[in-house]
């Protein structure tokens, strides 16, 4: 399924996952983030950016269910029971003494389903990320960026409603990571789940997400959210355009906004 304009806009009239007034504070007084308030739509691309330190990875962890709120609330309205999650973490965190599709099986396995089951399964989701042919091998035998396929791919082959990416190509080379945008956007298209996407990059951001949730640090909170105006599917010529100069202007423009918050906060 190719994603238009229109399409994206009838997924988006509802909310996949909602956090209202979430406070996180750690043991030993540290506010994490305060008073978070997001409607994130059904079937969006959203993007957390915003500086180190800002609570981006807290409030994805909440939403995941990894960690709980100090106060507030999470509310997933269509899957508040099974909470149909898929998580990529910023390293592949594989088994190393495992296969591609050992790991890829993992979270089927640990549902109870056997590796026979489990098989057309594991083997269509390597095949969504290209890596078909490298069922059998190793991590140490896989370079980074086919590793990270390996992590999406097993968040993936559960079938979630809702994708959560923490900045998972965050150490790969630059033509790695342009490759992977175009992949996640593509699987992203093709099977209509929810992206909360976490990021420092305002490129990246910028090119990947329909929305952009700008965060500032000191406590962490949402500052601004952005609309990126731009039709699916993204070809590489995007990035080049006049269009998207401007989103990354106005992108930097409330990043820096948000780090002056943080040098006043």
């Amino acid at each position: 399924m190719i994603r238009t304009a229109a399409a994206s806009a009838d997924r988006a009239s509802e909310s996949a996952v909602a956090l209202r007034g979430v406070t996180k504070t750690f043991p030993g007084g540290v506010t994490a983030v305060r008073h978070v308030d997001l409607d994130v739509r059904q079937g969006e691309f959203l993007s957390l950016l915003g500086p180190s330190g800002c609570g981006k990875s807290t409030v994805l962890r909440m939403v995941a269910g990894l960690a709980s709120p100090s106060s507030g609330q999470i509310l997933h309205p269509h899957d508040a029971k099974a909470r149909d999650v898929g998580f990529v973490f910023q390293e592949p965190t594989l088994m190393p003494w495992a296969s591609a599709f050992s790991n890829v099986w993992l979270p089927l396995r640990l549902k109870g389903v056997s590796k026979r089951a489990a098989e057309a399964r594991v083997m269509s989701a390597l095949e969504g990320v290209g890596l078909a042919d490298f069922a059998h091998s190793y991590p140490r035998e896989l370079s980074g960026g086919m590793r990270m396929r390996v992590s999406l791919a097993r968040a993936l082959v559960t079938e979630p409603s809702l994708l959560l990416l923490d900045e998972p190509f965050a150490a790969l080379d630059e033509i790695t990571r342009f490759k992977l945008n175009n992949d996640l956007l593509e699987l992203w298209q093709r099977h209509g789940f929810t992206v909360v996407f976490v990021t420092h990059s305002v490129f990246e951001s910028v090119y990947l997400s329909s929305r952009i949730a700008v965060m500032a640090a000191r406590p962490g909170r949402i500052l601004r959210t952005l609309s990126i105006d731009e039709p699916y599917p993204r070809q590489d010529a995007f990035r080049t355009s006049e269009a998207y100069a401007g989103f990354c202007r106005e992108t930097s423009d409330a990043l820096a906004q948000a780090m002056a918050a943080d040098a006043v906060a």
